[in-house]
């Protein structure tokens, strides 16, 4: 009993392919003239090709035509490297066939080749018709623009602040104690207020801190030690860092006695600065930083550092202005609940847009009192676009009024 060696290619025929000699006998009446180097030697063999339709996709029979009586071999779909159409009206001069480790094909009679693939039941694949045909490329343009759109407005901020949730509070904490640091060695100043005017603010804050209810807090399980430092250095100013640590400038202290405003003006400012805490704000921009330039790796393949900079300055301002009315909702609902005004945080807002407007508008001159001019307007377009606080003013009067459109209902 004598028994037949594998092939070298596969050894056997899978399951539910015909043999080598039926897929031969099928094949005749579709056969190609083609050369193949089969990675053993750099001269040409002579082949013939067919092809073979077969639930996977078309195979690929090999003829050799030397040495005589030489048995066929048959290349399942997910053997061949299928080359593709660039150009439907300008065909390539020749293909190509790869067929891994048993080498290549060339093949001349490239109109023949694509016809008996069509007849074998190949499909051009989306990148293929991409290649060859320019409305489907800009559909597929258009809709990858959108989805980056989609994912750059609306699955960025959702996915950054179900991420926030896994944050851990002594990783904030730490974040807030180097920023602060870093910023004591640099802009802030020790403050200058009497220590009895501090512990007076820090008793409004704290015993604001106690009162906010429940209902308002954005993670559940999320609950820093807040705390109320001082500084000067800087302009009429307030923020708040990762972990529940909110300063205050002694400018800002300044701008509300100027004004004749009581402290409720800056138990308002405090206020805001607990919701950017509470809605973890500073944390979520980080996050969303890291998940768009991951988004953007693995939809355009490579991030270059002009799109990543740029993506990361439009992110953040564009985010950090949805991170401002939701601070203002929470001052709004906050202050409701403790009984505390909000028209004071909203004149003491419009006092400060006013200096600054008064400070671009230039020594000796007022800034119009019904806001910026047409011309105006639109020589600062650009600038106020790329602004994090470019709608100071009506967000100012929307507090002074205790109620803004964007707010839940309470």
């Amino acid at each position: 009993m004598t028994t037949r060696p594998p092939s070298s290619f596969t050894g056997q025929v899978a399951a539910g392919q015909p043999s080598p000699r039926d897929a031969a006998t099928q094949a005749q009446a579709h056969l190609l003239p083609a050369r193949w180097f089969d990675g053993l030697s750099s001269k040409a063999r002579p082949v013939m090709v067919g092809l073979q339709p077969t639930p996977q996709g078309p195979s690929l029979v090999l003829h050799p035509l030397a040495p005589p009586g030489a048995a066929p071999r048959v290349f399942s779909h997910d053997q061949v490297d299928w080359p593709q159409a660039w150009n439907a009206r300008r065909p390539q001069l020749r293909v190509v066939v790869d067929l891994r480790e048993q080498g290549s094909l060339e093949i001349d009679a490239v109109a023949h080749w694509h016809a008996a693939l069509a007849t074998a039941g190949a499909r051009p694949g989306l990148a293929q018709r991409m290649q060859t045909r320019w409305p489907v490329l800009m559909a597929v343009a258009v809709a990858a623009a959108l989805g980056v759109a989609l994912f750059y407005r609306y699955g960025t901020p959702w996915a950054a602040t179900q991420l926030t949730r896994y944050v851990p509070l002594s990783w904030e904490t730490s974040l807030a104690e180097n920023a602060l640091q870093q910023m004591d060695d640099g802009t802030l100043k020790p403050s200058q207020l009497p220590a009895e005017r501090q512990a007076r603010l820090r008793a409004r804050f704290d015993q604001l801190a106690q009162q906010t209810p429940p209902a308002l807090q954005r993670y559940r399980g999320y609950a820093p030690r807040l705390t109320l430092a001082f500084r000067s250095g800087m302009g009429a100013n307030a923020f708040a860092l990762p972990g529940g640590t909110v300063v205050m400038t002694d400018a800002l202290v300044r701008a509300a006695a100027n004004r004749g405003l009581d402290d409720n003006a800056l138990v308002g400012v405090l206020a805001h600065e607990i919701g950017h805490v509470a809605h973890r704000h500073t944390t979520r921009m980080l996050v969303e930083q890291g998940v768009l330039n991951v988004g953007l790796g693995l939809a355009l393949g490579d991030v270059s550092s002009v799109l990543s900079t740029g993506g990361s300055l439009l992110t953040g301002l564009a985010y950090r202005r949805n991170h401002e009315r939701e601070a203002d909702c929470f001052a709004i609902a906050l202050l409701r609940h403790a009984a505390l005004p909000t028209a004071p945080m909203g004149q003491l807002l419009l006092a400060i847009a006013h200096d600054e407007a008064k400070t671009e508008a230039g020594p000796g001159k007022q800034p119009d009192a019904k806001g910026p001019q047409p011309g105006a307007q639109r020589a600062r377009g650009a600038w106020s676009w790329l602004s994090s606080h470019p709608d100071t003013v009506e967000r100012a009067t929307e507090l002074e009024r205790g109620h803004a459109p964007h707010c839940a209902a309470p």
